[in-house]
């Protein structure tokens, strides 16, 4: 993404787990910072300037886990869910706020095999 990012010619700026969002953990209740992997600033194809927050994650962490029976990774897995549930939610809300689209990237939209 950085080497992209670099390239790129309509991309004007971006950083790197530079931005802090607040949000409530589900498995302890308490408040946390997440930490979001990429602010881009972009110029789009109509010449207006747009920012995006970017989250990279792979497939299986954006998706409810599936199981028959309760693992201890199993259960893992559902609290790794629930929590990256809960930044992104928090992370959605807190950019709106702000003019800014928060987009989750995984190896589909990257194109990664």
């Amino acid at each position: 993404f950085c080497i992209w990012a670099d390239i790129t010619p309509s991309v004007l700026k971006w950083a790197s787990e530079e931005t802090i969002v607040p949000y409530i953990s589900p498995v302890d209740n308490r408040p946390h910072r997440y930490f979001v992997d990429f602010m881009i600033k972009v110029r789009v194809r109509d010449g207006s300037i747009k920012t995006y927050a970017i989250e990279i994650k792979p497939l299986c962490q954006t998706q409810p886990p599936k199981g028959k029976r309760n693992s201890k990774r199993l259960l893992e897995e559902h609290a790794t869910y629930a929590v990256n549930c809960a930044k992104w939610e928090a992370a959605d809300a807190f950019f709106k706020k702000r003019g800014i689209e928060f987009q989750i990237l995984t190896e589909r939209e990257l194109g990664i095999k």
